[in-house]
């Protein structure tokens, strides 16, 4: 049985491989800002979020107000470092995987509590992926996205657990290290889908560096230090408990108002800062942190099992008839790079395919045509008396997504006679028409996740199923190409074979126009001077432990 542990060479094998597929290098993915002086223990620092939070259960944690907030009170079993993506024990002390990537034993540590004062031992793990990697329906808790082809689990001794896997499960140890498989205390895991929502943050116990202490639905959440952590990774600066006393996060829906609150010292840190007002705080004195997510890039997804969509024809000018530049000139900064793939380039698997994607509205023109599609008296196309028009969703928690629809929308319109709608996201039946690929054909999405299986979270059909590949009141499936493509990059434990499924996926998406990809998508922080040692996990959440304040 080959060992693979956070010094093995067919691991390290696999990283550096993948890094150098992608370009990255030491410091993509987090940013933590200078430290000038040493730590300072006490204070509180207050957080500004443009959204709440919606439920802290860990394969929630997607959604980045959720994730941000489980990344304080939960640690994972293993460390992935954000700037080498390199693994490290953390609650897992060792680790060793089969052959075949179908059995994974963990070594752990002894010396761990949740903040209940209940033991994290191996029963506790194993729990908390039995639910994590099978879901409970009758609970109404999903699978995580993060975990694939589990079977069961296998105490040997409190600091000994074993997973099994139906079939190969490559992306397995980095799920471990990611923030869908926070560990929760066995009592936390009986919860249902309402006890993870807003309200209840206080019962929701982990093992990570703070507590929450009270909590104002859709308002603010005050964390505070466990005074007796002492579990941190062994690559942290910190290896007691967390500098700051307390963190408030504060909602605060308003970009104008995050900035006002940041420049004029009420705040210390804010996430989402829109691209116009990167000038205005840096002319503050204020600092930026741009963190990349790794995954996915910000894209538009073409719903290929409707009618209009079905012809390829269509989908094809759609995409060549999308100025992407003028996308990413007119609304972003630098932070904001062009796609050039289905993939970010400091992705694990990014292929370069920006050959495919060229503005070409003449082309386009011109396949729209050839499917039928003629000019009607307004300039919208019109084929068997019936306009094309399509609708695309606002994704709220993208960066400027109504203003990217509605550029495309003029876009479409003014070069290709497409009538192209927007469902705000505050609509009612939002949720309802955003799975209907009769209602909304073009879906505005993106997903991070530092590992190859982030294609297989965005577009699978028992996963995101952002395509609707899968009919949701059939469950027939449209393409089952894609669906075994997919499978594969999954299921496959050679990690050269395994990036080579990736970008196989990758190549398929585009010669088949199901995706427009617009541009990568970072997670823009800003700090003031008095905040030092923050950083981001490996897809740009924010992390507080080795933070402290100077004022």
């Amino acid at each position: 049985m080959p060992r693979f542990s956070w010094k093995n060479p067919l691991l390290a094998l696999t990283v550096a491989g993948a890094l150098a597929l992608t370009g990255c290098g030491q410091g993509a993915g987090s940013a933590p800002t200078a430290s000038a002086s040493d730590p300072v223990t006490g204070g509180v620092l207050t957080y500004l979020d443009a959204q709440p939070h919606t439920s802290l259960f860990p394969p929630s944690g997607g959604f980045y107000p959720n994730g941000g907030l489980v990344n304080q009170i939960t640690d994972r079993l293993v460390y992935q470092d954000p700037a080498t993506l390199e693994f490290q024990p953390w609650i897992a002390t060792s680790w060793e995987v089969n052959a075949d990537a179908t059995r994974y034993t963990f070594t752990l540590r002894d010396d761990v509590t949740f903040s209940d004062g209940t033991k994290l031992d191996a029963a506790a793990v194993a729990k908390n992926f039995d639910l994590y990697g099978r879901g409970d329906a009758a609970r109404a808790l999903p699978v995580s996205e993060a975990v694939n082809n589990y079977d069961r689990s296998e105490v040997i001794d409190p600091t000994t657990v074993v997973f099994h896997f139906k079939a190969p499960a490559p992306g397995f140890l980095q799920a471990t290290s990611t923030i869908n498989s926070g560990l929760l205390s066995p009592a936390t895991l009986d919860g249902d889908f309402t006890f993870y929502g807003a309200g209840n943050g206080t019962k929701v116990i982990g093992s990570g560096p703070f507590v929450v202490a009270s909590e104002k639905i859709g308002a603010e959440v005050v964390l505070k230090a466990r005074p007796d952590y002492h579990w941190a990774p062994k690559a942290s600066a910190n290896q007691g408990r967390a500098y700051l006393d307390e963190i408030r996060y504060v909602v605060t829906p308003e970009a104008g108002v995050r900035v006002g609150a940041l420049t004029s010292g009420q705040a210390d840190i804010a996430r989402q800062i829109a691209a116009p007002d990167e000038a205005v705080v840096t002319a503050s004195g204020a600092h930026l942190v741009a963190a990349q997510t790794r995954g996915v890039n910000n894209a538009f997804s073409l719903r290929f099992r409707n009618a209009t969509l079905s012809d390829i024809r269509v989908r094809q000018a759609l995409t060549l008839g999308t100025d992407r530049q003028e996308i990413v000139d007119t609304l972003f900064t630098d932070n904001y790079p062009l796609a050039t793939g289905v993939l970010g380039k400091t992705a694990l698997g990014y292929e370069d395919l920006s050959a495919k994607l060229t503005h070409d509205p003449a082309r386009a023109r011109a396949l729209l045509d050839e499917a039928g599609w003629t000019p009607g008296p307004d300039g919208i196309r019109v084929k068997d008396g019936q306009p094309l028009k399509l609708v695309v969703n606002e994704a709220a928690p993208q960066p400027r997504s109504f203003d990217v629809t509605t550029l495309v929308s003029q876009q479409w319109k003014r070069d290709l006679g497409v009538d192209l709608q927007i469902l705000r996201a505050d609509a009612g039946t939002y949720t309802k028409a955003v799975n209907d690929a009769d209602q909304v054909q073009v879906n505005h999405t993106m997903v991070g996740r530092a590992d190859l299986d982030v294609i297989k979270s965005n577009y699978a059909a028992k996963n995101r199923n952002t395509l609707l590949n899968r009919n949701l009141t059939d469950n027939t499936i449209g393409d089952q190409k894609l669906e075994d493509l997919l499978a594969a990059v999954a299921g496959t434990p050679d990690p050269a074979a395994r990036i080579q499924a990736s970008q196989a996926v990758q190549e398929y998406l585009i010669d088949q126009s199901y995706v427009i990809p617009l541009f990568e998508e970072p997670q823009v922080f800003a700090t003031t001077d008095a905040v030092h040692g923050f950083g981001t996990e490996p897809i740009g959440r924010p992390s507080f432990y080795n933070t402290w304040v100077q004022r």
